[in-house]
């Protein structure tokens, strides 16, 4: 499924760049990007970079032989950016999946008695964190919401929102931690909490810079009711880094 999210995103992006007029190198850039995504599942961190070395050099000699000559820095960097901020941010979630294969193999009950695989408990984590951040914001954004966050970027968005869906963040931090994660102590729950209040709204201003850029409204059609697969998860893009890399250095043993 994490596979499928990588390919959808890196197929909007690749989107994104062509309704800016620039003509990506689309297929390498999904190849190297589910590869990415195989690399995080085999915990292959030597193949990850020699995917991304490969990559840069394939689209840089591609771009020799281009017609046209005009933006090839564009065309380049925009490829390479693509693979780089969806596929290499979003395979967190695999990395977060595989972790008991690094550290030990867990499972343990909850306070329902139900056994839990520690990788199942370890990836939804960003999911929670970051829907209910995001949730929170816009309700209470809509309710007494009043001075602008970045209205260059998201007019809509306010400092009262984001406060709100920090502190509802780190709520969920802590329910999550009592109903499914009791690995994690209440300094990982406040400290995660913070992080994804803070990372989850920059996640969604950088699509949003990306959009306005390219003058577009959502990044495609994908998901009814949400636009594309980059609206819906953009702050997770963010945040499952964080996540894995507090995680996997700071809290489980």
């Amino acid at each position: 499924m994490i596979e499928l999210g990588i390919y959808l995103g890196v197929n909007e992006f690749c989107d994104i760049l062509r309704e800016r007029g620039l003509t990506p190198y689309k297929s390498l850039a999904i190849i190297s990007s589910l590869i990415l995504g195989l690399n995080a599942y085999f915990q292959s961190h030597l193949f990850t970079v020699i995917t991304i070395t490969a990559l840069v050099i394939v689209v840089a000699f591609a771009e020799l032989f281009r017609k046209k000559k005009e933006e090839a820095i564009f065309h380049l960097s925009g490829t390479v950016f693509g693979v780089i901020y969806v596929a290499w941010l979003f395979s967190h979630l695999i990395l977060l999946m595989q972790m008991p294969n690094v550290l030990e193999p867990l499972t343990y009950k909850n306070i329902f008695g139900i056994p839990i695989r520690l990788g199942t408990s370890l990836a939804l984590l960003p999911f929670v964190l970051t829907w209910t951040n995001d949730s929170a914001a816009f309700f209470v954004g809509r309710k007494i919401g009043k001075r602008k966050f970045f209205p260059s970027l998201s007019p809509k968005k306010t400092w009262e929102g984001v406060i709100g869906g920090a502190i509802a963040t780190i709520c969920a931090a802590f329910i999550y931690h009592y109903l499914y994660a009791s690995y994690l102590s209440w300094f990982d729950c406040l400290t995660l909490g913070i992080g994804v209040g803070i990372l989850a709204p920059i996640g969604d201003l950088v699509e949003s810079m990306i959009k306005r850029d390219v003058k577009i409204k959502d990044a495609a059609s994908t998901i009814p009711g949400h636009g594309g697969f980059l609206d819906r998860f953009d702050s997770l893009l963010f945040a499952a880094p964080l996540i894995y890399y507090y995680l996997r250095f700071f809290a489980v043993r």
